[in-house]
C-alpha cells in the first residue's frame, strides 16, 4: 500500500489538485475576459443588458471548461490504474453509433441550445414564455433552460422542445395598458388627466429612472359592453413595465375617485316601460 501510495498515489494526487486549480483558475478569469469582450461588442447598450449576456456567456463557457478538465485529468489518471487508454477509446468508437442513436433527444438539445447562445435569444435574468412556460431565466445550458415563475415554481426545459421564445425583456419593454371609463364621460377631459397622471410619474424621483419614453394615450381602443377602453403607451427599462403599470392603475384610480370619472363595472340595464333599472354583474 505504502509502495502503490509513493508510486502512484501522489501522481494521481498532484494530477487531482492541478485539475481543480486549472478550473479556479478559468473560474476566475474567464468572467473578466468574458465581460470586457461583451462590453466592446455591446458598447452603447444598457449595462443591465450587457452584464445579463456576460453571465449567460461565461456560465456556459465555465461549464464547458470544466467538463473538459475533468475529462483530461480522468484520461491521464486512468493509466496510473493500469486501464488501457487506447483499448477504451476503441471501444467507445465501436459503441459510438449505437450511443448516437439513444441520445438523439440529447443531441438535439444541445444543437438547439447552442443556437439559443449563439443567436443571442435570451439571457439569465430575463422574463420569457418558451414551451408554454413563463418566467425569469435563472440558467441557460447547453441541454437545458431554466425558468422560475411568479408563484416561485422552478421549470427545466430541454432546450430542443423550444421551437419559439418570446423575450419581454430585451433591450427595453413596454407599458400596454387599457383603462375603461364610463360611456358618460368626456373623453378629451379623461385623456388630459391620464397623460397629466403619466408625466408626474415620469418626473417623480422614485419612477423616473426606469422610464425609456413617456407613457401617454395612445388611442381610444374599444367600444366595449361596459365601457370606452383607452390605451395607454410607452417605453420603460427591462423588466420595469409591470411594476410601472401597478404605479400607475393606482395613481389613475385615486385620481378618477376624486375627479368623480367612472370606472365601469359589468352590469346590464333592463327596461319597464318608461323606467329603468340596472342589474349589476356580480
Amino acid at each position: 500500500m505504502y509502495d502503490w501510495f509513493i508510486n502512484t498515489g501522489i501522481r494521481v494526487i498532484v494530477i487531482i489538485v492541478i485539475a481543480v486549480i486549472l478550473y479556479l483558475i478559468f473560474k476566475k478569469l474567464v468572467p473578466r475576459s468574458i465581460k470586457r469582450f461583451v462590453f466592446h461588442r455591446m458598447e452603447g447598450e444598457l449595462e443591465s443588458e450587457i452584464n445579463k449576456r456576460a453571465d449567460t456567456l461565461s456560465s456556459i463557457l465555465v461549464t464547458a471548461i470544466g467538463i473538459i478538465i475533468l475529462i483530461i485529468a480522468v484520461f491521464t489518471i486512468l493509466p496510473e490504474f493500469g486501464i488501457n487508454i487506447t483499448t477504451l477509446v476503441a471501444g467507445l468508437g465501436v459503441g459510438s453509433l449505437a450511443i448516437a442513436f439513444a441520445a438523439q433527444s440529447l443531441i438535439k438539445d444541445v444543437i438547439n441550445g447552442f443556437f439559443i447562445l449563439f443567436e443571442d435569444q435570451y439571457r439569465i435574468g430575463d422574463v420569457v414564455n418558451i414551451a408554454g412556460i413563463g418566467g425569469a431565466v435563472e440558467e441557460i445550458g447547453l441541454r437545458r433552460t431554466i425558468l422560475r415563475d411568479l408563484d416561485g415554481h422552478v421549470h427545466s426545459i430541454p432546450n430542443g422542445k423550444i421551437e419559439v421564445s418570446t423575450n419581454l425583456t430585451r433591450k427595453y419593454s413596454r407599458v400596454n395598458l387599457n383603462i375603461s371609463v364610463g360611456y358618460g364621460e368626456n373623453l378629451e377631459k379623461v385623456i388630459t388627466i391620464i397623460n397629466k397622471i403619466c408625466q408626474e410619474m415620469v418626473n417623480d424621483q422614485k419612477w423616473k429612472d426606469d422610464f425609456i419614453s413617456t407613457p401617454t394615450v395612445l388611442r381610444v381602443d374599444n367600444l366595449g359592453d361596459s365601457g370606452i377602453e383607452i390605451k395607454i403607451l410607452g417605453d420603460t427599462k427591462p423588466s420595469r413595465q409591470w411594476d410601472i403599470m401597478g404605479e400607475l392603475r393606482l395613481r389613475i384610480k385615486n385620481t378618477f375617485d376624486h375627479e368623480g370619472i367612472e370606472i365601469p363595472w359589468p352590469h346590464t340595464k333592463v327596461y319597464f316601460g318608461n323606467s329603468i333599472s340596472e342589474i349589476s354583474k356580480n
